[in-house]
């Protein structure tokens, strides 16, 4: 994780081929490479990589378990000095079963075994056949490659600050996904080891669970499915990875490519955390079972500038697709909002400033909507444009048309004579441009709207948008206030 709390993920789509563990090796170490090469500090392949997923009864065979197991030893030696950790899935032995696991390598190490706690048994999958879910197994040991491990489903790892849990395939389609409780103990990104074989429809789906649980588990989740090569029956895998980011999809993998995939994002830790802090019905439940956290040391690798996420451009503003719909949505919050007040008051009608820009456009729109869903008058809206010193006929020309458009009632006070006459009475002399000469005209014009609002038994609809209040980029007693903002 880098000073600035990002940190460099990476979903790897190797080349599978069903049951060659070393040749499957082979490509994890490659593409593994690769993900060093452009900083990644966290790489995950797909749910038990280093055999392939449709090896069938083979699972049942020691002669591939042993393969599997001589395959992570191949597979640590050759990342042994790479800086990033490694997630890769095998079948692992443990007593009188075996697991599918996700491991943990780092720096030639095991740190960890993760088993599949949701074993599926329905439609096209068979894994009961040949796995024990993992449900049961915390707080464990395993010993595969000559030496003892963490083995369980309680298991969190932590590397250069970033903590991180780890879900395979499974696990994400349940009601309670483990993420749901190891993510508010602490983990802030979740890496889903999947061999999910296509069907029509599917792909959205899963792509909606991804960014569905990283909403709900305000973490960034990495997910990571077979790709070519893997199948030895009739199912085809697409070689899907998502790296999602509370809701949002950051990067996603080319579905039915023949090659390989390195899909690399930039999750931003800090916001995460920052979210999670403001949310204040976050956090582990009460009875949430305990986790055990296993701290890497990785060296800090040397990442490239450029930033590997999207970064848009107008950040608040959909893109075009939405933009028609979110607009909509937010004239309807606006419109729903005054109308209640307009009930709630017994008030029927409402007076607005209009300049003959945006500001005042839109409480215009918002108003008059307001009123025919109410039934009302659309002449019980008084519009007043109130010339001053710096009005330009475009706008004044723009506000004009404006109202009778809408069939408001319109009305125009010039408010020259007044201020200059305010001037005299404060001694100010009207060459001297200052706030005072800005801020008297902003007042003016408020206390027109104010008198009216009286004299008319109205509201004043506020034209001030939130941003001009919280950048202070409004007149204190002038346009910063109404009666309904």
């Amino acid at each position: 994780m880098d000073q600035y709390g990002f940190l460099r993920v990476a979903a790897a789509i190797p080349h599978v081929y069903v049951a060659d563990c070393r040749r499957n090796a082979e490509r994890h170490i490659a593409l593994a490479q690769q993900a060093a090469q452009r900083g990644v500090e966290i790489v995950v392949f797909p749910e038990l990589s280093l055999t392939g997923y449709t090896c069938g009864d083979l699972f049942l065979q020691p002669t591939l378990l042993d393969a599997a197991e001589e395959a992570l030893e191949q597979l640590l030696r050759g990342t042994r000095k790479l800086p990033l950790t490694v997630i890769a899935g095998l079948p692992v032995r443990h007593g009188d079963a075996v697991y599918n696991c996700a491991a943990v390598l780092a720096q030639g190490r095991i740190m960890g075994l993760v088993p599949k706690t949701h074993i599926p048994n329905y439609g096209e999958f068979y894994e009961a056949r040949w796995f024990a879910s993992g449900a049961a197994v915390a707080s464990d040991t395993a010993r595969l490659c000559g030496c003892e491990t963490d083995f369980g489903r309680d298991l969190t790892f932590e590397v250069n600050g970033a903590e991180f849990a780890i879900e395979l395939c499974e696990d994400l389609w349940v009601a309670a996904p483990p993420s749901s409780h190891l993510a508010p103990a602490g983990a802030r990104v979740v890496f889903n080891l999947s061999a999910s074989p296509e069907a029509a429809g599917k792909h959205a789906y899963v792509r909606s669970l991804v960014a569905q649980q990283s909403a709900r588990t305000m973490a960034a989740y990495v997910y990571c499915s077979a790709g070519a090569g893997e199948s030895s029956t009739d199912l085809v895998f697409a070689g899907k990875a998502f790296v999602a980011e509370n809701g949002t999809i950051l990067r996603e993998a080319e579905r039915f490519s023949a090659e390989e995939q390195l899909v690399t994002a930039d999750v931003d830790l800090e916001l995460l955390a920052a979210a999670r802090r403001r949310t204040t019905t976050y956090g582990p439940a009460d009875d949430a079972p305990d986790t055990t956290v296993i701290e890497l040391e990785i060296p800090e690798s040397l990442r490239p500038a450029t930033l590997e996420r999207p970064l848009a451009a107008l950040p608040f503003v959909p893109d075009d697709a939405h933009r028609s719909e979110r607009c909509e949505e937010i004239l309807a919050i606006q419109c729903c909002g005054l109308a209640r007040r307009l009930e709630h008051t017994a008030c029927r009608k409402a007076v607005i400033g209009i300049s003959g820009g945006l500001d005042s456009t839109l409480a215009l729109l918002a108003t008059v909507r307001t009123f025919d869903r109410l039934g009302l008058d659309r002449r019980g809206i008084v519009g007043i444009t109130m010339p001053g010193f710096g009005t330009s006929t475009r706008t004044h020309g723009n506000a004009v048309e404006l109202m009778r458009e809408l069939g408001v009632t319109a009305r125009e006070i010039p408010i020259g004579k007044a201020c200059e006459q305010h001037f005299a009475d404060i001694g100010l002399d009207p060459a001297d441009r200052s706030a005072a000469y800005e801020n008297a005209q902003a007042r003016e014009r408020t206390q027109i709207l104010m008198d009216t609002a009286n004299m008319e038994g109205a509201l004043v609809i506020g034209t001030g948008d939130l941003s001009e209040l919280a950048l202070g980029w409004a007149t204190y007693n002038g346009d910063q206030m109404s009666m309904y903002g």
